[in-house]
């Protein structure tokens, strides 16, 4: 357990949003198997929270679940808190809640445009916030951003998304040169397709190709 070859983050602690399934959670594992202390967060879903941190600590790791939306100020600052509060520090962020959706642009509502955008950038913000300090206290941190490729290339349907994931890339190489002198890293995953359990909401699988 205290092996820092096999355990090179023993002592560290890491939120990871949107980490009851998918992505995140299988991130969730890998930095406890890495003997990261892990908060697991999800928006409502508190049995499958809890299942990843069952996996955890079967495994030997510390882990617990929180519940909260990223887009909520108060919401969050509680989540950073309670990760304190259990490990005694915030030493890991990753921003990888987001939530997809397929609308053609003419059909597609603010509220609907204002909903994407804000679990993405309004949540990168007010995580990063939070847990920041923390990280400058101790000379150290770590913070990933999940972009993609898709907005490389443009999908249809998901104009809303691709300007999320695009803004968050420029958060995150503005962010990386701010924090550089304090000894924390700030860069963005950007993953290509990955098959993942997918709310209907998320829409159809955009195709490889398009045919003309």
């Amino acid at each position: 357990m205290s092996d820092n070859n096999n355990r090179p983050l023993e002592g560290k602690v890491a939120l990871i949003t949107g980490s009851a399934r998918n992505i995140g959670r299988a991130t969730a594992l890998a930095l406890a198997a890495d003997g990261a202390s892990v908060v697991i967060n999800a928006l409502e879903d508190n049995e499958a929270a809890e299942k990843v941190v069952s996996e955890i600590t079967a495994n030997g790791g510390q882990a617990i679940a929180c519940l909260g939306d990223i887009t909520d100020r108060r919401a969050v600052d509680n989540m950073v808190g309670q990760a304190v509060e259990a490990f005694g520090g915030m030493d890991i962020l990753v921003c990888n809640a987001s939530q997809r959706g397929q609308k053609p642009f003419t059909e597609m509502s603010h509220e609907e445009w204002r909903r994407i955008i804000d679990i993405s950038l309004d949540g990168a913000f007010f995580l990063t916030q939070a847990s920041v300090l923390h990280m400058i206290e101790k000379g150290w941190g770590r913070i990933v951003t999940l972009g993609g490729i898709s907005w490389h290339v443009g999908t249809p349907g998901r104009v809303h998304n691709l300007v999320a994931k695009s803004g968050l890339v420029g958060f995150t190489r503005g962010l990386a040169v701010e924090m550089a002198q304090h000894g924390i890293t700030v860069n963005c995953v950007s993953p290509g397709f990955i098959d993942t359990d997918r709310p209907a909401s998320a829409g159809k699988r955009p195709p490889l190709k398009v045919h003309p």
